[in-house]
């Protein structure tokens, strides 16, 4: 069992930045690929970001390269998202994921991830 818990959320203007971070505990951080998805009101939940269990592979989806980074300390057993050059379209409640590192790289469907924080809210106002 591998428990999450997002922080970092919150409310910012057009054009600022967050740091998101999700803190790990139960298993072996190490032993799993994480991910960010996003969900926003009548939408469903879609991945912005994968990183691989040691940080060598990461797939951005192209709403968002350029802007927004993952990156993960396994010894901290925390995994952070920065996010910068915000944009309305990005308000959502964003999710932390783990997925049992099973192949090279980390999965880009939720179905595919094993376990999930709570979520915390990223609101961008125009």
């Amino acid at each position: 069992q591998v428990q999450l818990v997002e922080s970092g959320g919150g409310l910012v203007p057009a054009g600022g930045s967050l740091r998101l971070s999700c803190a790990a505990s139960g298993r072996t951080f190490s032993s799993y690929h994480m991910a960010w998805f996003r969900q926003a009101p009548g939408e469903e939940r879609e991945l912005v970001a994968a990183i691989s269990w040691n940080g060598g592979n990461t797939f951005y989806a192209s709403s968002v390269k350029g802007r927004f980074t993952i990156s993960r300390v396994n010894s901290e057993n925390t995994l952070y998202m920065q996010m910068n050059s915000l944009k309305p379209e990005d308000t959502a409640v964003y999710y932390c994921a783990a997925e049992q590192a099973r192949t090279v790289r980390a999965g880009t469907e939720p179905y595919e991830y094993d376990y999930w924080g709570q979520g915390t809210q990223v609101t961008v106002s125009s």
